[in-house]
């Protein structure tokens, strides 16, 4: 991959052309179990920009710039009261839209406090996240993902910190041939280690990237496996639910080097139990931090390489993705790759971020942002993992779902 092509897509920062085009999204800030009710503010990072998010005492959020307009104290530490956050330096009170509602220290609360806009960016809330709008103009209508839209017992969101890029994080989950290694449980017979080295096939949708495996597992039957890349650094794919549902990994932009991996998995029918599923996940800290990690090289048992997991790294995917997605450095040095057909899926969606990257710097729409609420509605983002017969052909299977 060219320098260049490498630097557009993994610089995120305010003002870069692939920030740029990440501000045209909605993007996960924060999981609302981090911002209770009465709760402290908490700083957050995101894309660059050093933020705080509070919610006031209408249990709304809101989003600012973590410096106080008159003289640049961390808003973090404020007071949340009287509708919204009030810095501890001189008092000065924020609503979640940016307005200045108070300057105690001066005559009258301020004569000029309603000339002042603070940074503010738009917040939602659902599936146990809060999602911001970073970009300019008229935010656009949160995409009615299925996820997003099922009863909150049937979906829960977790995230872990990633030391490394966002994009290496997203392109390892439209990789489909790593699952037959580095998931790999020795022995197990999994469905994946039957077959190495499966057909994959990606088609172009209006969401990003469908990508299609097929694997012979056996006499007469095959495993078709659906998932998707979508816009701008999310990918579904089946698994960690019943086939009734699937889950979300969405890689978030800290800064160019580090990002936060929320994954959101959600059962169509029925509840979840969001103990177990939490159980389920990465061992972490309270703070979201990996406990297996670079620092402990992520704790591999090489002596369990021979008859338990290919790794050495024990039964958890995070913790295998952790290794593989931070090893490859900080920001991947792609000039140096080699690329084979396996990793097809991976060429169209940076295609696709190229082309899109280059379409909001001449100022057009980014695609997959949604505007009208008639075409807010993603059924057609068909994941899902399906043992068929031989003698089907698989995407005439795919069409009926």
């Amino acid at each position: 991959m060219a320098t260049h092509e490498a630097d557009i897509l993994t610089r995120t920062d305010s003002g870069t052309p692939c920030g740029d085009l990440m501000r045209r999204y909605w993007q996960p800030a924060a999981l609302s179990e981090e911002l209770p009710l009465g709760g402290a503010p908490v700083p957050v990072r995101l894309l660059g920009e050093d933020l705080v998010l509070f919610r006031d005492d209408k249990g709304r959020p809101g989003l600012l710039g973590i410096h106080c307009s008159h003289r640049g104290a961390d808003l973090s530490y404020g007071r949340v009261e009287d509708g919204g956050l009030r810095c501890i330096y001189h008092g000065w009170l924020y609503d979640i839209h940016g307005n200045c509602l108070d300057q105690p220290g001066e005559p009258g609360g301020g004569e000029h406090r309603g000339s002042i806009r603070h940074t503010a960016y738009p917040c939602v809330e659902k599936a146990g996240v809060i999602f911001a709008y970073l970009g300019p103009g008229e935010a656009p209508l949160l995409p009615n993902y299925e996820f997003l839209t099922v009863p909150e017992d049937q979906v829960f969101a977790i995230k872990l910190f990633n030391e490394a890029n966002y994009l290496q994080g997203n392109e390892g989950n439209i990789d489909p041939v790593h699952l037959s290694f580095l998931h790999r449980k020795i022995n197990a017979g999994d469905l994946t280690e039957r077959d190495l080295a499966p057909k994959i096939e990606v088609e172009i949708t209006d969401f990003g990237v469908r990508i299609c495996t097929v694997r012979d597992t056996g006499p007469g039957e095959r495993y078709l496996r659906v998932s998707n890349f979508v816009y701008p650094n999310l990918s579904t794919f089946p698994g960690g639910v019943s086939r009734d549902g699937y889950s979300v990994n969405w890689h978030v932009p800290i800064d160019d080097t580090h990002h936060w991996k929320y994954t959101f998995t959600f059962e169509r029918k029925k509840s979840l139990d969001k103990e177990v599923t939490r159980r389920g996940r990465s061992e972490m800290t309270p703070d979201y931090n990996p406990l297996h990690n670079k620092s402990n090289r992520y704790l591999q048992d090489r002596e369990s390489m021979t008859n338990e997991s290919y790794t050495g790294i024990g039964f958890v995917f995070q913790a295998h993705d952790l290794c593989v997605v931070e090893g490859a450095g900080q920001i991947q040095d792609r000039t140096q790759e080699h690329l084979t057909s396996s990793d097809k899926a991976i060429v169209a969606a940076r295609k696709l971020l190229l082309k899109a990257i280059n379409d909001v710097q001449e100022g057009r729409e980014a695609p997959h942002v949604i505007r009208d609420p008639k075409t807010n509605n993603f059924l057609h983002l068909i994941t899902r993992g399906e043992v068929i017969p031989s003698s089907t052909d698989w995407k005439e299977f795919l069409a009926s779902w």
